[in-house]
């Protein structure tokens, strides 16, 4: 498996949207988000602030509250604590030495938050969010660079987080979270999984050079029986195609080599080791003639994958409007 980022530079951009939370029963304070950390963790805020004045009127002030609403919330904290993290000097505090081992943690988590927030709005961003692909190892080579050029000739500052795998573990990555949306082939049948199918790939019967049936354009699988076969993992949907079409013309495959990669499977293949029914090449491969399969008919289909009901950010919406219009012309002719 892997994985690629594509990144482009961006400049920094603020919006003046606005939240609203409840802070220790009061009435309702609106909180811009340059202050995520005081939005998603009042109370820590609250307390850093509080330390980082000394005085709680002047903390108050900053956080846009009442004074009164910020006292009980810190002895509310205390109390929660169990812990006095302030000694009070009339108007003023100072931090006791819990209060201090304290605050190097607030400040740790809150920092943590503030870019959290950041990341993930900044990932949201219509013109310059984060898309999150998947797709198969042999659409790699030409498909995906071809789909990547003409989307981004319309969205050039989406950026893009790559995963080449094969179609069970997208399908994991896609029920994590990890994955936004997938081209995988055979297409999946899962309650919580949307699939479109978008095109068709017809597989071929790969041969070496001088083997009995290189002479040949087209051939029934079924005269293949008594060959070596080399052949994807289990577990690869293109493991499953291979096994299928072979039970389908009536013999099981001899596999003497299983791999991970279907350029692999072909430099096998020039190497005499074994048979393989493969989709067509980006490139055309030396020391291998390609098939036609007239029976059974061997193709795979190969369509856009994403998790039911899983909300979409607006980029991811825009990959996935283009994806779907590319339905019959995904695949190179």
């Amino acid at each position: 498996m892997c994985e690629w980022q594509i990144i482009v530079p961006q400049q920094h951009q603020c919006s003046s949207a606005k939240l609203s939370l409840p802070l220790c029963n009061e009435k309702d304070i609106p909180v811009t988000d340059s202050s995520w950390s005081t939005a998603l963790a009042p109370r820590l805020a609250q307390f850093a602030a509080v330390a980082r004045h000394e005085h709680v009127t002047r903390a108050a002030q900053e956080l846009g509250m009442p004074q009164s609403t910020l006292s009980r919330a810190m002895v509310r904290l205390e109390a929660d604590l169990g812990v006095a993290l302030f000694a009070r000097h009339g108007r003023n505090v100072s931090l006791t030495p819990a209060g201090h081992t304290f605050l190097r943690s607030a400040e740790r988590a809150l920092d943590g938050i503030e870019r959290a927030a950041e990341a993930v709005r900044t990932d949201a961003d219509p013109a310059s969010g984060l898309v999150a692909f998947g797709f198969l190892h042999t659409l790699g080579p030409e498909t995906v660079p071809g789909l990547m050029s003409e989307f981004r000739a319309n969205y050039p500052r989406i950026r893009f987080q790559l995963v080449q795998s094969y179609g069970e573990a997208m399908i994991e990555r896609l029920r994590t979270g990890e994955l936004d949306l997938c081209l995988i082939g055979p297409l999946p049948d899962a309650p919580d999984l949307v699939v479109r199918p978008l095109d068709e790939q017809r597989l071929r019967l790969v041969v070496p050079d001088g083997h009995r049936l290189a002479a040949r354009k087209r051939v029934r699988l079924a005269e293949a029986a008594d060959e070596i076969f080399v052949t994807l993992e289990p577990g690869y949907g293109l493991r499953r195609i291979t096994d299928e079409l072979c039970a389908e013309a009536g013999f099981t495959p001899k596999v003497a080599f299983e791999g991970e990669e279907a350029e692999t499977l072909r430099g096998l293949v020039a190497a005499g080791l074994g048979l393989a029914l493969l989709p067509p090449p980006a490139f055309p491969r030396p020391g291998v003639v390609e098939l036609a399969v007239t029976a059974p008919r061997a193709a795979r289909e190969i369509g856009v994958a994403w998790l039911d009901g899983h909300p979409d950010t607006p980029p991811v919406a825009a990959f996935k409007r283009f994806l779907l219009s590319r339905r019959g012309q995904l695949l190179p002719r």
